[in-house]
């Protein structure tokens, strides 16, 4: 008997799991919490919001489908436009990091625009982008020691 393999449909859907009261969107996540929670450097989850382009009045008509694709192609006229923000998973004083298994399609605009935030308002955090747990882990060491680096100042 031959086995068929069954096509992907769709994206990959990380499964939401809780872990001490807090809800997170992935195992990563989890796991990106308890690492950080041993080595004492959680501060918080997604405890910070960053608004990267703000929300405007878009003048001039526009003939298009709903944003999701459905519904008719119609003029649908002057709209406001919703800005675009960003929350990443963990964030502290020093750090701000953001678990990622497998981004969705508009992440690495999104993931763009947030450095092109930090650069624009100076935030001296350290960034860091753990796709799985062996770099969850060098994410734990790599904060470690640059808080070395800096305590020694």
């Amino acid at each position: 008997m031959i086995k068929r393999r069954s096509k992907k449909k769709g994206p990959v859907r990380a499964k939401k799991v809780s872990v001490d009261g807090i809800d997170f969107a992935s195992g990563l996540e989890k796991y990106m919490y308890i690492a950080l929670k041993k080595a004492k450097l959680f501060d918080m989850y997604e405890g910070e919001v960053f608004q990267l382009v703000e929300g405007f009045k878009f003048s001039n008509t526009s003939t298009e489908k709903q944003a999701n694709g459905k519904g008719d192609y119609t003029e649908r006229g002057q709209k406001k436009v919703l800005g675009i923000k960003y929350t990443p998973d963990f964030s502290s004083w020093d750090y701000i990091i953001e678990t990622k298994g497998r981004a969705n399609e508009s992440f690495p605009m999104r993931w763009k625009l947030f450095k092109l935030w930090l650069t624009n308002n100076e935030d001296p955090r350290a960034i860091y982008k753990p796709s799985n747990q062996a770099t969850c882990d060098e994410t734990i060491r790599l904060i470690l020691a640059r808080r070395i680096i800096k305590k020694n100042k």
